[in-house]
């Protein structure tokens, strides 16, 4: 069975550039990704995308517009405990009302950073998070 979790992309525009948040684990291989995290019991891919961004950056559904209809899901399979196993992540794209508001890191992550397209697929290294940013930064274009 596939491991389910959930997260928003969430950009800002600062000077006219489009910018995207990433945090860095405080765990692993202490990589980037946008917040995000296992749905719980009971609860859907939404609630649990809100519940992981207020808990690890702080941001809630008023410091965010939501673009509901804007998702992308991706599926891979990662190594959990020395076996592989199918995830499933839904990302909904979500733009910071306070553009010059930071998050509020839990002790999940060390550090935060705000990046433009090119720099943010770089620092990420996984393909999969290159083909969500191609597909939402198109979005925002549209917006």
């Amino acid at each position: 069975m596939a491991r389910r979790a959930a997260g928003f992309l969430i950009f800002r525009k600062l000077n006219e550039q489009i910018e995207y948040l990433l945090l860095r684990a405080s765990y692993g291989n202490r990589h980037w990704t946008p917040p995000k995290g296992h749905v719980d019991p009971g609860e859907d891919d939404f609630t649990t995308a809100l519940r992981e961004t207020s808990e690890e950056a702080g941001y809630t559904e008023k410091d965010l517009v939501v673009h509901k209809d804007r998702v992308k899901v991706l599926n891979y399979r990662v190594n959990y405990k020395g076996r592989l196993q199918d995830k499933i992540v839904t990302y909904w794209l979500a733009e910071l009302k306070n553009p010059q508001q930071d998050p509020t890191l839990s002790d999940e992550h060390t550090e935060f950073r705000w990046l433009p397209k090119a720099a943010a697929v770089e620092l990420s290294g996984y393909k999969d998070f290159e083909e969500m940013v191609e597909h939402f930064d198109q979005t925002i274009r549209t917006l």
